[in-house]
């Protein structure tokens, strides 16, 4: 994970999204689900993230919209710009209904709280995170799979791989999988590039 900064709300949020679904909710008390009217926007929450999954920290081109504290756990945040988060799919699908308290929150993120290992490319909870922070940290790897899952594995495989044999330059891979691009750079003690993990 790396941190990110809460992406402005779209002008035509409040029309498109709040407005119908606190209409919606107080028609539908007893729903299991929401009505998604939220996808419409997911292409200015996938820029505010900049196409990056929230906690995979990689590029993600067809990513979901992730609802924070879900909607098990609160209902009224269903259509609360600020608690979404750009997500890919199976992993948004692993956090399921986990209270929002348990898990750690890209926005809460600081710089370097987590790191990639190289060559194995496990993720890892850095030195640097204070210690109130490590338990929901712990978790967060292992429930949300981003330590050493295969699925995430065969990405970081990718991107690093691409790196390698030149098909990106560390700029490029700083865009595409910055703590990967950490790690490379961390690893040759190199100060060439030293672009910036949060946005």
């Amino acid at each position: 994970m790396i941190r990110f900064e809460q992406p402005p709300k779209p002008e035509r949020f409040h029309a498109g999204v709040e407005v119908p679904g606190a209409r919606w909710l107080a028609d539908h008390p007893d729903a299991k689900r929401p009505y998604d009217y939220w996808t419409a926007f997911k292409s200015e929450l996938a820029d505010g993230f900049r196409n990056l999954c929230a906690y995979s920290a990689m590029y993600e081109p067809v990513g979901t919209v992730d609802h924070f504290e879900s909607w098990d756990k609160d209902r009224s945040r269903a259509y609360d710009w600020s608690n979404y988060r750009y997500a890919a799919g199976w992993i948004n699908s692993s956090k399921k209904t986990i209270p929002a308290s348990q898990i750690l929150d890209p926005f809460e993120v600081g710089d370097d709280w987590f790191s990639i290992i190289l060559p194995s490319l496990q993720l890892v909870v850095s030195e640097a995170i204070p210690d109130e922070f490590i338990d929901r940290a712990e978790f967060v790897l292992k429930r949300l799979h981003l330590r050493d899952d295969e699925r995430v594995l065969r990405q970081r495989r990718e991107w690093y791989r691409m790196y390698q044999e030149g098909g990106l330059s560390l700029k490029e891979l700083w865009l595409k999988a910055p703590l990967i691009a950490a790690a490379v750079a961390r690893d040759a003690n190199s100060s060439s590039y030293t672009g910036p993990l949060a946005s």
